[in-house]
C-alpha cells in the first residue's frame, strides 16, 4: 500500500457513489478530476513517479445498487502539501457515471503510529523478555561490597585466623566464631572482631585477650556455648554479648547486632550463672550451664556514683568547716574551674595543675596520692592510667567510652 520507509503521512478517504463501480474507475477519478487543480508542483500523477506520494489503494463493496468504501493515499510530502492534496480530493463529485461524495476523515501521522508501536512492544518487552535472574543494581552494589570486605579480612597468628582489619590496633577486640561472622561485622562498619573457628581456641585470641578488652559474641546454640566455656577457661575475657535466642551472629542484621553489643553483660555476671546452675544441680561437671539466660542483663555501662553532696560517699566529716577537709568540698572547689587537683588520702590537696599538662602528672603520680579531681570528661585511657597509679577514686565531669572499669577505681561525677 504505501512504503514505511518513505511516508511519513497516510490520507484516509471516505467514499460514496449512488451506483456501482470499480476500483480502476475510482483510480481515474481521483487523477482526472485533480489534474492541474494545484499546479505542476502538486500535481498527483508527478507526484506518484518521483515517489513523493504513494500507489492508490482502493477498497470499495457494492451493495444495493451503491458503491461505499476507504481509499488510502501515502505521504512523504510536508504537513502543507499533504493537507493541501487531501482537501483536492474531496472536490472530486463524480465516478464514472455515477455521483460521488468524498470525504477526507483523517491524516493519520504514521512517524507516530510507529512510536506507539514501539512503546508498545518495549513494555511488553520489558516485561517478559528479560531475563528474570538479571542482576540489578542493589545486587550488584551487594556483590562489590562483598568483595572489597573479603579483601580485608586478615589471616593473623601461627593458625591463620580470619580477622578484621582493625583488630591488632584496636583497644578492644570482639569473638565470634567462624569467618561469616566476621564478614556480616564487616558489612556494619564492626572491623575488630576475630574467630576461633571451633573449640580448639588459637593462642593468637587468648593472647590478644590478655592486652585487649575482650568482648564474647557467639551463635546461642549449642557449639556457641561450648566455645564460650573454653574461653572463660584460658583466656581473659571481659564481657559476653548474647545474639537473639535461636540465631546465629553471621544472620544478625545491623540493629541486632548494635543491640547485642549495646547489652553485652560482665564476665562475672556469667561465671556466677554458671556456679548457680552447677549448684542447682548438685554437680559442677558434666552440667550445660545456663549460659544465655532469661533474667534481664545488666546494664552495659559500668555504674558511676552520683550525689549532690559527693563527700558522702567516702571523705570524713567537714569540721573545719571551710569544704577542704573533704571530697565534696574539693569538687566544688575544681568544678568549673578548668583544672585538675591531686588528693592525698586525709584529702589535703597535693597540687591543682592545668588539665593540659593531665597526662604528664598521672605518669608522675606517687604512692602518697587518694585520687584526682579533673574538670573535664575522662575516657578509657584516662581511667585505665589511674588504675596503673593505684588510685582509690577520680571524680569528673562525665565519663565517656568506658567499656572496662577498673574494680579498685572508684568513679564520682562531679
Amino acid at each position: 500500500m504505501y512504503s514505511p520507509d518513505t511516508t511519513k503521512y497516510l490520507i484516509h478517504i471516505h467514499l460514496e457513489t449512488e451506483g456501482v463501480v470499480e476500483k480502476p474507475d475510482v483510480v481515474g477519478a481521483i487523477f482526472g478530476q485533480t489534474e492541474g487543480l494545484l499546479g505542476e508542483d502538486l500535481d498527483l500523477r508527478d507526484l506518484q513517479r518521483t515517489g513523493r506520494v504513494g500507489r492508490i489503494d482502493v477498497q470499495i463493496i457494492s451493495r444495493r445498487g451503491e458503491t461505499t468504501g476507504d481509499i488510502f493515499i501515502a505521504s512523504s510530502l510536508d504537513r502543507a502539501e499533504t493537507a493541501i492534496l487531501a482537501a483536492s480530493l474531496e472536490t472530486i463529485d463524480r465516478v464514472g457515471p455515477c455521483v460521488s461524495h468524498v470525504r477526507v476523515e483523517c491524516i493519520e501521522d504514521i512517524r507516530v503510529a510507529k512510536r506507539k508501536k514501539i512503546i508498545e512492544r518495549a513494555k511488553e518487552l520489558l516485561l517478559d523478555a528479560f531475563d528474570e535472574d538479571s542482576i540489578d543494581s542493589q545486587d550488584l552494589l551487594d556483590e562489590v561490597r562483598e568483595s572489597i570486605r573479603i579483601e580485608k579480612i586478615r589471616l593473623i597468628g601461627d593458625d591463620r585466623v580470619p580477622a578484621g582489619p582493625n583488630v591488632e590496633d584496636s583497644d578492644a577486640i570482639i569473638i565470634v566464631e567462624g569467618r561469616a561472622d566476621v564478614l556480616n561485622l564487616l558489612r556494619y562498619g564492626i572491623k575488630n572482631s576475630v574467630a576461633v573457628e571451633g573449640t580448639n581456641v588459637p593462642d593468637i585470641v587468648v593472647s590478644l585477650c590478655e592486652k585487649k578488652t575482650a568482648t564474647v559474641f557467639l551463635d546461642g546454640d549449642r557449639g556457641g556455648e561450648l566455645i564460650l566455656r573454653e574461653l572463660l577457661q584460658i583466656a581473659d575475657i571481659d564481657f559476653v554479648a548474647y545474639p537473639p535466642r535461636g540465631k546465629s551472629v553471621e544472620d544478625l542484621s545491623r540493629k541486632e547486632i548494635v543491640k547485642a553489643l549495646r547489652n553485652k553483660v560482665p564476665v562475672e555476671y556469667v561465671r556466677d550463672n554458671i556456679e548457680r546452675e552447677a549448684r542447682r544441680n548438685g554437680s559442677n561437671q558434666d552440667i550445660r550451664p545456663t549460659l544465655y539466660p532469661d533474667p534481664p542483663l545488666p546494664p552495659e555501662s559500668p555504674p558511676v556514683q552520683e550525689s549532690d553532696d559527693p563527700s558522702l560517699l567516702f571523705s570524713p566529716s567537714d569540721e573545719a568547716g571551710n569544704g577542704l577537709s573533704s571530697l565534696g568540698g574539693h569538687i566544688r572547689a575544681i568544678k568549673g574551674s578548668g583544672l585538675l587537683r591531686v588528693l592525698s588520702p586525709d584529702f589535703s590537696t597535693l597540687g591543682d595543675y592545668p588539665l593540659e599538662a593531665y597526662k604528664e602528672i598521672l605518669e608522675e603520680l606517687s604512692g602518697e596520692t587518694a585520687g584526682i579531681i579533673i574538670d573535664q570528661p575522662v575516657n578509657q585511657r584516662i581511667l585505665d592510667l589511674a588504675a596503673e597509679k593505684g588510685l582509690e577514686f577520680i571524680a569528673a565531669r562525665e565519663f565517656s567510652g568506658i567499656v572496662k572499669r577498673p574494680a579498685t577505681v572508684r568513679m564520682v561525677k562531679i
